[in-house]
């Protein structure tokens, strides 16, 4: 009997860790999941989305908005849609794989692209920009900076010319060209989290630590 007695609860100690082991694989798994083919998070590091998206902006960003692909391999496994002129979206840098940026869509395949004095135009006609900010009165000529004067140049086939809302402060397609479609990681949809590393602890949520008027706020 006492055998008995020490060896229930010993099994059933057993069979509690081994459904906890369990419960925590499946979530791994599902998180795992979800990141691949759904939903991945994403920190703003740098000014040039400002003002839609904020230096310590925590954003989600859809991973099928356009296409269905395969982890690791990038292999695309189907072909939901074509990105929209003025999505923003996130992707790998040209120049450098490793990194990831976010930008805005400008141009998409077969467009003719003209920046004259800042002024964007799209196929002869002025691009309305009610989100973009420029911070530097001065124009820089074509032979000096491709920032302010640019083209015509064509987007090519399967490709995006992509630019930051905070126009005079980012580094996009004016300097380096095209995004190709393979290098999209998905589409920016909401801000769930934003964090002012330079805030203080006041009532204002433009200058506390905890921005909680951009919590919940969606990125168009």
């Amino acid at each position: 009997m006492e055998a008995t007695k020490t060896e229930a609860p010993k099994k059933s100690a057993q069979k509690i860790i081994i459904e906890y082991v369990q419960s925590i694989l499946i979530a791994l798994l599902l998180a795992l999941v979800i990141r691949a083919f759904i939903v991945q998070a994403f920190k703003i590091p740098s000014g040039s989305m400002i003002p839609t998206l904020l230096v310590g902006d925590h954003i989600l960003v859809s991973k099928f908005a356009y296409d269905v692909k395969i982890p690791f391999v990038n292999k695309t496994i189907w072909h939901r849609k074509n990105p929209k002129r003025l999505d923003v979206v996130v992707f790998r840098y040209p120049l450098d794989p490793s990194k990831d940026f976010i930008k805005r869509v400008i141009g998409t395949p077969g467009d003719r692209i003209l920046i004259r004095n800042k002024r964007v135009y799209i196929n002869n006609h002025e691009l309305n920009e009610p989100y973009v900010q420029h911070t530097d009165p001065r124009i820089f000529p074509p032979d000096v900076s491709p920032r302010d004067n640019l083209g015509p140049i064509i987007v090519p086939p399967h490709s995006l010319f992509v630019m930051g809302d905070n126009r005079d402060e980012s580094y996009d397609s004016r300097f380096w060209k095209f995004v190709d479609f393979s290098a999209l990681k998905g589409k920016a949809f909401i801000i769930y989290w934003s964090w002012n590393s330079h805030g203080t602890f006041s009532t204002d949520p433009n200058k506390s630590f905890v921005r909680w008027n951009r919590i919940g706020r969606l990125i168009h």
